[in-house]
C-alpha cells in the first residue's frame, strides 16, 4: 500500500469526526455557541453572548494560536473571554500571566483590532463578514488589513475556517511539512509572501482534487496525522 492509500484509510477511518467538526464551525457562526477548552478537549457549549462577542472571540483565539498551538490559544481565550469585548491590554495580560508565553505582544494586538472593529463598524463583525461577496476578499480584509493585528494569511484562513467558512488552506508546520512528504513541495520554508501563500494553497487544493478528499477535510486529516487529534 503506497502513502496514498494510507491516507484515504485514514480519511475514511476519520471522515465522520472530521465532518461532525466541520459542521460544528458551521453551527458556531449561526447559533449562540462558544468554544471552551475542558480536560484536554475542545467543546462547543451554549452560551447567551451577542454574536459578534463569540466571533471575535473565535478572531482572538486566531491570534492568540501564531506560533504557538491551539491548546495554548484555547486556555488564553478561557483566561480573558469574560474582558475580551472590553478589558484593557493590562488586565488580559495578568490574566494570561502562566497561562500563555505571548502575554504582553498579544492582548495590545486584541485591544487594537478590537478598537478599529468598534471605531469603524460598530463593532457588528458578523454583518461586516457577510457582506463580503469574494471569498479572497474576505480572506484579505482579515490578513491584509494593517488595523488588523496579529493575523497574516494562515490565520487569517485558521479564523474563516473556524467560523464556518470553507475553501481556504491553513498552511501551518503540519500541512506544509505533510505537503513536503508526500512531494508537493521541495521545501518545508513557510510562505512569506501572500503571492507564496496563495501558489502553496493552489498546490495543496489540487492534491486535494488528487486524492479525492475535499479540501476542508484534508486540511484536518493532515493536521491530525501530525498533532494526533482533529481540534480546530
Amino acid at each position: 500500500m503506497d502513502e496514498i492509500d494510507k491516507l484515504r484509510d485514514e480519511y475514511a477511518s476519520k471522515k465522520a469526526k472530521i465532518e461532525e467538526r466541520l459542521d460544528q464551525f458551521q453551527k458556531f457562526f449561526n447559533e449562540p455557541y462558544s468554544w471552551f477548552y475542558r480536560e484536554g478537549n475542545l467543546i462547543l457549549l451554549p452560551v447567551e453572548r451577542k454574536d459578534d462577542e463569540r466571533i471575535f472571540e473565535e478572531l482572538c483565539f486566531c491570534i492568540f494560536t501564531a506560533n504557538t498551538s491551539a491548546e495554548m490559544g484555547a486556555r488564553a481565550v478561557d483566561a480573558v473571554r469574560s474582558v475580551l469585548t472590553d478589558g484593557s491590554a493590562e488586565e488580559m495580560t495578568r490574566r494570561l500571566e502562566g497561562v500563555y508565553r505571548f502575554n504582553n505582544v498579544r492582548p495590545a494586538h486584541i485591544v487594537h483590532t478590537r478598537n478599529y472593529l468598534k471605531d469603524s463598524f460598530n463593532f457588528q463583525l458578523k454583518s461586516k463578514i457577510k457582506s463580503f461577496k469574494d471569498k479572497n476578499e474576505l480572506r484579505d480584509f482579515f490578513a491584509l488589513k494593517k488595523d488588523i493585528k496579529g493575523l497574516g494569511m494562515k490565520e487569517a484562513s485558521h479564523f474563516l475556517r473556524n467560523i464556518g467558512f470553507k475553501g481556504y488552506a491553513i498552511l501551518d508546520k503540519h500541512i506544509i511539512n505533510s505537503m513536503c512528504e508526500f512531494g508537493i513541495l521541495k521545501s518545508n520554508d513557510k510562505p512569506k509572501k501572500p503571492k507564496e501563500y496563495l501558489e502553496i494553497e493552489k498546490k495543496f487544493i489540487d492534491f486535494s482534487k488528487q486524492v479525492g478528499i475535499d479540501m476542508d477535510e484534508l486540511d484536518l486529516l493532515l493536521w491530525s496525522r501530525k498533532n494526533g487529534r482533529i481540534l480546530k
